[in-house]
């Protein structure tokens, strides 16, 4: 039974959720990093919302975790290339508080068009400043809108239910998408010309980082808004501080800053400056829905391989899961099968994949096949960590589906490149379960991969079969299958045995000796 730690406050309803679905779960939240480090090496998965830091010292810790699942959407909390590099999954759940953050925006637009925490607090007082306030109407407004992902759909359709334009600038917002929303696609400067009110809807990248800096702050509109739920970094708090001061921005709202929790920030105290604690997702709703998402998503994953809203790895849902395991399993073969032979002459790798494996995700087959490839260099590789560890390697990695009929119901082929030219191995699988190697370098050969196999070029003549089974049989060394290829009659030949347990060097080297002997290694299979 796969074991989860819920290490954050998180609603009770996940944990019967993991107990439901047969996972064991323990529920220890607050506990100190060496603390964590402490207990953390008896689970397989971990649920955090963001009080937990996982990072690389955690992570050396972790020795059985397979998979993180984070209760929200961001995972600033989680080190992603440390938990890839161990092979660990990490999800989060990006739909489970997208209404709630997208409303939050909303609330914060109109306290920043009509000045409602400040009049709330001078009417508190008994001044009644009813000439005191004097707001704008949102409606016929433009909003701009930096990321039109989920969220900031949400937000664009709330703002035109509300009779505003909307201006949206997102590298990943095609054309017809921007049509679909209703929205006019711009660039960033045509943007910032145009906004009555900006908001933010963009995780924070090297890319988004200060993007609302001092000058593209300069570039904005005399009396502009700005609203930011997202993330902290996104915006240049000084610059937003001077920009505020000198009454260029008109006001402005934050849900989230460069520090938190924020105890101190240069714009506090700031007149037409409206600030929250991170509340952008607490609703009761939002906390409700990112626990049993994160709890389905880890049992998902944990009991049937179903990989959902993952960072670092390819999303398999858990009805795919059953369907591509065995196509799994036949390019985890194949990749181990040309790494073992090719090892660090590799240069790239093609992926081809045509009939029955054509229709179906690929995603999962290439890293499959990866991981096969990757074993040569080290023995806790998976699907996880072996696209990180090629693309350390410098390997080009290309992917190819075939509509064409071909000489099998389904084909899997491996081609890798090398300073010897192009080598391919290719399989399919018998009754859509067993794995069965179909090609080798060009010859035909029809063998099963598993356990050790002997792999022997040889020139092709009469009596080698018997004088390498002598050989073998003098050494003690049981066959148990024989399976053989060649080009043509006399010419070169191919031999995969499987053999009953590791041969050792004198074997190998006596089997280097026999007549016509061009290439012998001894592989190893799962």
């Amino acid at each position: 039974m796969p074991k989860v730690l819920i290490s954050d406050k998180m609603d009770p309803r996940a944990a019967a959720i993991f107990r439901e679905r047969g996972v064991e779960v323990d529920e220890i939240t607050g506990k100190t990093p060496d603390e964590l480090k402490a207990i953390i090496g008896q689970y397989d998965g971990l649920a955090i919302r963001s009080s937990t830091k996982v990072t690389k010292d955690i992570l050396d810790h972790a020795t059985n975790l397979k998979v993180i699942g984070r209760a929200g959407i961001g995972v600033d909390n989680v080190d992603i290339p440390a938990a890839s590099s161990k092979g660990v999954i990490v999800m989060n759940t990006p739909f489970g508080n997208s209404i709630t953050t997208a409303e939050h925006a909303i609330a914060l637009m109109f306290a920043l068009a009509r000045q409602l925490p400040e009049a709330n607090a001078q009417t508190q007082q008994g001044l009644w400043p009813k000439n005191g306030f004097m707001g704008v109407e949102v409606t016929g407004k433009t909003l701009g809108l930096i990321g039109a992902g989920n969220i900031g759909s949400i937000v664009a359709s709330r703002a035109l239910g509300l009779k505003m334009k909307v201006v949206a600038f997102d590298p990943f917002l095609t054309p017809e998408r921007a049509v679909e929303m209703g929205v006019e696609k711009a660039d960033l400067d045509t943007l910032l010309a145009k906004a009555d009110f900006i908001t933010l809807h963009t995780p924070l990248t090297d890319q988004t980082r200060n993007i609302l800096s001092k000058e593209n702050l300069a570039k904005t509109k005399k009396g502009v808004r700005i609203i930011n739920c997202a993330r902290g970094g996104l915006i240049d708090e000084a610059a937003l501080k001077e920009a505020l001061d000198s009454g260029h921005v008109a006001g402005a709202a934050l849900d989230v800053f460069v520090t938190e929790p924020a105890k101190e920030s240069p714009l506090f105290g700031t007149p037409n400056f409206i600030c929250t604690p991170h509340l952008g997702a607490s609703t009761d709703e939002a906390q409700v829905n990112v626990a049993l998402q994160v709890a389905e998503q880890l049992s998902d994953y944990l009991l049937d391989g179903g990989i959902t809203n993952a960072l670092n790895v390819p999303s398999l849902s858990a009805e795919e899961a059953p369907k591509l395991k065995p196509y799994m399993a036949l390019a985890e073969e194949l990749g181990s099968l040309v790494g073992q032979l090719e090892g660090d002459r590799i240069q790239s790798v093609s992926v081809e994949v045509e009939g029955h494996a054509a229709e179906l995700n690929q995603k999962p087959i290439t890293a499959a096949v990866l991981a096969g490839l990757m074993r040569v260099y080290s023995d806790t590789v998976n699907m996880v960590n072996a696209p990180f560890l090629a693309k350390e390697r410098g390997l080009d990695v290309r992917e190819v589906r075939h509509d064409r009929e071909g000489d099998y119901q389904t084909l899997v082929r491996v081609t890798v490149k090398t300073e010897g030219g192009d080598k391919s191995v290719a399989g399919t699988l018998f009754g859509n379960a067993q794995a069965r190697l179909v090609e080798l370098f060009g010859i035909k050969v029809e063998a099963d991969l598993a356990g050790h196999m002997l792999y022997i070029v040889n020139q092709d003549a009469p009596g080698f079969i018997g004088r390498l089974g002598s050989t073998l049989g003098e050494a003690n060394v049981n066959i148990g299958t024989f399976h053989l290829g060649r080009r043509n009659q006399g010419g070169e030949a191919v031999l995969l045995l499987s053999v009953d347990g590791v041969v050792n060097e004198t074997v190998l080297n006596d089997i280097c000796k026999l007549a016509g002997v061009k290439t012998v290694k001894l592989l190893r299979f799962a």
